[in-house]
């Protein structure tokens, strides 16, 4: 049973998460937070490859764990300072993921952990912007070793629940043309954000797909995220131009899931794939994977499928046994005022302190 250290290490980890919180580290943005981590694990060793951070060598012909956090966060939304709100430490990131960051730190600074095999942690950098300038790509290039883990975890929000697997990505561009004219005029041209109109309802009123996967319920959905057209005010617009988000389960590969987006964009006069992130591959029925899942129910937490992108699918593609848990409320991620209970921190330090520490 767990000897409750995260409730008396809790004030720790909050200030812990604080401080990091006001190190701003907009994807792009991350090396300060990288070199004062650098720094604070100076005595400890510690690769830096670009602005991310393996604290830990190579086991040799031994077992290990791979811990992982991304050091990134999404643009500010005019965020004050990290402060207290009650129960909850609100910040840019506080969840999504310097919540899990914090609890990496605090374990990796616990000299009282005494971990049963070696432990490995791994700060990444870009995790929040395009996919190809994500970090953990050149530092598992680096490091290919790191896939050999036991198991690795992704400290990514998951409301203390352990999330399987994870769905793919791909950003398409959507572009609708038509002919400028003069808006008095409009007759003599083609309005090519009007012509769109009848494709955006049909999106618009698509239900979320769901697919069942040994138990495990992911969503497949279509998502407009940006869209711009038009040159002035008194102009008919001769270009429309969206950005259409697919999530997608496990089930497609990248290729399917590009025919996916094209099929459902088939009314639109082009369609570029501007980005794409396979799907996260389900947990094998592994030892692993069970203890750390009972160690989670026995605090209310249960296995799930991860309705977002994380890094585990870039884990589970090299051959990595991989999952997420961590103590960010998944809501929360990209919100304005985003918070994350102080109680979350307590458990997930718990719950991985023991996993970390029984074998």
């Amino acid at each position: 049973m767990s000897r409750g250290l995260g409730d008396v290490y809790k004030r720790q980890i909050v200030d812990t998460l604080i401080e990091i919180i006001d190190i701003p580290s907009v994807t792009g943005d991350e090396d300060a937070l990288c070199s004062m981590l650098a720094d604070r694990f100076r005595d400890r060793q510690v690769r830096r490859i670009g602005n991310s951070l393996v604290v830990g060598g190579q086991p040799v012909d031994r077992p290990f764990y791979a811990l992982y956090g991304h050091l990134d966060t999404v643009p500010e939304q005019g965020d004050p300072k990290a402060r207290i709100e009650g129960d909850h430490v609100v910040g840019l990131g506080a969840s999504d993921m310097k919540g899990g960051v914090a609890v990496m730190v605090e374990l990796l600074e616990d000299g009282d952990l005494d971990p049963a095999i070696d432990v490995v942690y791994v700060f990444y950098a870009a995790e929040e912007g395009a996919a190809a300038d994500n970090e953990l790509g050149p530092v598992l290039d680096a490091c290919p070793w790191l896939t050999d883990a036991s198991l690795s975890v992704v400290l990514e929000p998951t409301d203390l629940h352990v999330e399987i697997g994870c769905n793919g990505v791909v950003n398409a561009e959507v572009i609708f043309r038509g002919a400028s004219a003069h808006s008095a005029r409009p007759w003599l041209g083609v309005n090519a954000v009007t012509r769109a109109g009848r494709w955006l309802t049909k999106l618009d009123e698509l239900e979320p797909d769901l697919v069942d996967i040994d138990g495990l319920e992911y969503r497949e959905v279509f998502s407009v995220t940006r869209a711009s057209g038009g040159i002035a005010n008194n102009i008919i617009p001769p270009e429309f131009r969206i950005n259409l988000n697919h999530r997608f389960p496990p089930i497609y590969s990248i290729d399917e899931a590009v025919e996916r987006v094209r099929a459902i964009a088939s009314e639109a006069d082009e369609v570029i794939i501007r980005d794409r992130a396979p799907a996260g591959g389900a947990a094998p029925d592994d030892p692993h994977v069970r203890r750390l899942e009972a160690l989670a129910a026995m605090r209310g937490g249960r296995r799930q499928a991860k309705q977002g992108w994380t890094d585990v699918a870039r884990l589970t593609e090299r051959g990595a046994v991989a999952v997420n848990y961590g103590p960010g409320v998944v809501a929360q991620a990209h919100q304005v005022g985003e918070w994350v209970p102080a109680a979350n921190l307590g458990v997930v330090f718990d719950v991985l302190r023991e996993f970390l520490e029984d074998h």
